[in-house]
């Protein structure tokens, strides 16, 4: 399945079904103006899998945390930058790509200087394409292109906290860091594949969309 335009929400280190849409759109746009009640769930959330199972990761928003996605600052309530990364690592410090990463990814982690929801999950995306070397160009746009055919508007509907119905991607299983333990678990954070996959990555997701 090929779509010529996909229109995402911002996503927190999306999932791994978010990253496969993506690659199945020719050109890919994130609404950072998008407006809602409630902020989209990706957009300040992600999982991961550790020794005791599936954790979310819940970046803490300035209140009121609602309004246009690229207004909403970063909170440093509960030391969220310290448990994120140690929940990161606790995960897949062991895995065989992590040490490749570790540095920068922490680094992201660690600039209080980025404050704004926005800034924090472009510079961690960004990351994420680099080092898998996706060819995904994302373009950040505040109006919408226009809604016609070849154009899906995925928003709120894929990477959410909920299983999506998108029939045109496939879970792909690969091995995961604490399989042994609690099974495959599909969909986690890009940071799952990407920790154990490492350029690899590419491929399963090419998979899950054919």
């Amino acid at each position: 399945m090929r779509y010529d335009t996909g229109v995402f929400s911002l996503a927190y280190a999306g999932s791994v079904r978010y990253y496969a849409a993506m690659l199945a759109c020719r050109r890919v746009v994130v609404h950072t103006a998008e407006r809602s009640k409630k902020t989209p769930w990706c957009a300040h959330h992600c999982r991961v899998i550790g020794a005791n199972g599936e954790q979310t990761l819940t970046l803490p928003l300035v209140k009121p945390a609602c309004g246009a996605v690229n207004t909403l600052e970063i909170s440093e309530h509960g030391d969220w930058r310290r448990t994120h990364w140690g929940a990161v690592f606790s995960a897949y410090g062991k895995s065989p790509f992590f040490e490749y990463i570790a540095d920068d990814l922490e680094a992201i982690y660690n600039d209080t200087s980025i404050t704004s929801l926005a800034d924090f999950n472009i510079a961690i995306h960004r990351l994420v394409i680099d080092f898998l070397d996706l060819p995904i160009d994302v373009e950040y746009v505040d109006e919408l292109p226009e809604m016609s055919e070849g154009v899906v508007d995925l928003r709120g509907k894929v990477g959410m906290s909920s299983a999506d119905s998108l029939d045109w991607i496939a879970d792909e299983s690969y091995w995961q860091v604490w399989q042994d333990r609690h099974g495959f678990r599909p969909d986690q954070s890009i940071f799952d594949l990407l920790m154990t996959n490492g350029r690899e990555a590419l491929f399963i997701l090419e998979r899950m969309i054919k």
